[in-house]
């Protein structure tokens, strides 16, 4: 059991971590505010790094992890266009970033409940992924 909710988890956090990624590279290019474009580059390496030692410990066990569910990122990506259409300002980019970001906090948090016998390892990312998301929404707080 503690295997199969190990990987179920690193999953969780890989389908994360990219979804995290695709959101700040969607948005990068209409922010305006250079502080708030280091913010979000900052951000996307750390996601990448997560990423990087998921994708190991992910080979560790012969998965290949998973991708962000396409109906969840194609709404996201209309709902951030659809917006940013109407008002591109820096701080529409915040207010989608910060919604997407505590929306992964939660289906985080709620991974971490349902696979409560995956590795300490593994429950880690999750909590530094949780932590990442939860510092951008309140670095972005100022751009509200």
């Amino acid at each position: 059991m503690i295997e199969s909710d190990t990987v179920r988890l690193l999953r969780e956090c890989d389908a994360g971590v990219k979804m995290g990624v695709a959101s700040i590279e969607d948005v990068m290019d209409h922010v305006s505010d250079e502080k708030m474009k280091e913010l979000l580059a900052d951000c996307k390496s750390e996601h990448h790094k997560l990423e990087k030692e998921i994708q190991t410990l992910l080979e560790k066990y012969h998965d290949d992890g998973k991708d962000p569910n396409p109906m969840a990122k194609g709404m996201s990506w209309m709902k951030s266009n659809m917006k940013m259409a109407f008002n591109d300002s820096d701080q529409t980019i915040a207010g989608l970033m910060t919604d997407g970001c505590n929306m992964g906090v939660k289906s985080l948090n709620r991974y971490l409940n349902e696979y409560e016998a995956a590795d300490e390892v593994s429950k880690d990312i999750a909590k530094r992924l949780i932590h990442l998301e939860e510092k951008l929404t309140e670095d972005l707080r100022d751009y509200l």
